[in-house]
């Protein structure tokens, strides 16, 4: 029986399908991958569905959505093109993402104070779905009552600045804007779930604080299974983030 106190783990595959593209190849298979992950623990499975299919295809989001035995949580830009494929799919969850052909990753939180009325909008269109919908931000007050104001239930704290400080100062400044910004959002009513530059190294202090419901991870743990395998990568996870 799973602990309601356990903080999940959403793994994101999206570097198998990187890796795959790369050679136009078959292979590997993001089915397969997300198949490993969950036997090992994984609690969802993340995608990033982008504009420019750089990695994950339409393909393999319907292979997923008809095949996964936990949850799909499909990362997207807040588009026509992907509301129309969200409503389709019917995912579990979308996670509201901004997006750059130029950007290597996502490189900042959704601006949902500048936009409430456009994405107000479309997070009805995805709840009439059924669909949970999670908005990607920054560690930032105004934009976790933004999300209040626009109807989302639950918000992914980005933590990638945390994670890319170059020194120990800088760490713990964006560690407390995190920390003060998770316990902010539950009074707020919203779900927390966080992400973003994640690793083995970093997330034990991010996994401490009380409140967040669930972190997404991909690259790190997509890495070390190059060395360990995916399952033992996934088990390793988990296991950090809940000790």
């Amino acid at each position: 029986m799973k602990n309601l106190n356990e903080m999940l783990l959403g793994v994101n595959i999206d570097h198998i399908a990187t890796l795959r593209q790369q050679r136009g190849t078959r292979y590997p298979e993001t089915l397969q991958a997300a198949l490993v992950a969950e036997q090992a623990g994984a609690d969802a499975i993340t995608i990033h569905l982008r504009e420019d299919r750089r990695h994950i295809q339409d393909r393999d989001v319907d292979l997923l959505s008809n095949t996964l035995q936990t949850r799909m949580n499909l990362e997207m830009a807040a588009t026509d093109e992907m509301l129309t494929i969200a409503q389709k799919i019917s995912p579990e969850d979308c996670c509201l993402v901004p997006e750059s052909r130029e950007e290597l990753t996502t490189e900042g939180g959704l601006n949902v104070l500048t936009n409430q009325e456009y994405l107000a909008d479309y997070c009805i269109a995805l709840a009439e779905s059924n669909i949970r919908v999670s908005l990607f931000i920054d560690a930032v007050p105004e934009q976790l009552e933004a999300a209040v104001e626009v109807g989302a239930p639950v918000v992914e704290v980005h933590t990638g600045h945390y994670a890319d400080a170059s020194d120990r100062q800088s760490r713990q400044t964006e560690f407390d804007k995190i920390r003060q910004a998770v316990e902010y959002g539950n009074k707020l009513g919203l779900q927390i779930n966080a992400g973003h530059g994640l690793d083995y190294h970093n997330v034990s202090s991010i996994a401490a604080i009380q409140g967040i419901k669930e972190l997404n991870i991909g690259h790190s743990i997509i890495a070390r299974a190059l060395f360990s395998g995916l399952a033992s990568a996934v088990v390793e996870m988990k296991a950090l983030i809940n000790r």
